[in-house]
């Protein structure tokens, strides 16, 4: 009985560290996200010179962090407590998520197929990225109190 007792609190915690992790996987990818888009909102704003070379370097990055983002992996049922700003929606409207997270992939794909010459060019790839993004924190991220 005490093996079992034991296999079980270690099965537990285990799981526990797990969903910490998976936390801190998807966290490290919307931060990455964050830094690509503020530098590009920079450009944007005049804020940065623009450098066809280097925004094309972020926009293929985005594109690359949309494409590595597996939802199944990163917001497994379980992971929506502890230090998240995962709201409890994303596990209510799975479907619903993943559009979000689709509609995304297909923004940060444009824009780089885009590949814009000029700030005005950039200004609209970053509208549409950042609509995706907004909409998606809208309904799916739960505000910082």
């Amino acid at each position: 009985m005490r093996k079992l007792i034991l296999a079980i609190s270690v099965l537990a915690l285990g799981a526990s560290v797990a969903q910490a992790d998976v936390v801190k996987e998807r966290e490290a990818l919307m931060k990455e996200r964050g830094k690509l888009v503020g530098s590009l909102a920079k450009v944007v704003k005049g804020e940065q010179e623009f450098d066809a070379a280097a925004v094309l370097t972020a926009l293929k990055a985005l594109e690359a962090n949309a494409e590595k983002t597996d939802i199944e992996a990163l917001f497994p049922a379980g992971s929506d407590t502890g230090d998240t700003e995962a709201s409890p929606k994303i596990w209510e409207d799975m479907n619903g998520f993943k559009a979000a997270e689709e509609k995304y992939l297909q923004a940060t794909k444009a824009a780089s197929a885009a590949a814009p010459a000029d700030v005005d060019a950039l200004k609209a790839q970053v509208g549409a990225i950042g609509k995706s993004c907004g909409g998606c924190h809208e309904t799916f991220r739960l505000k910082k109190s």
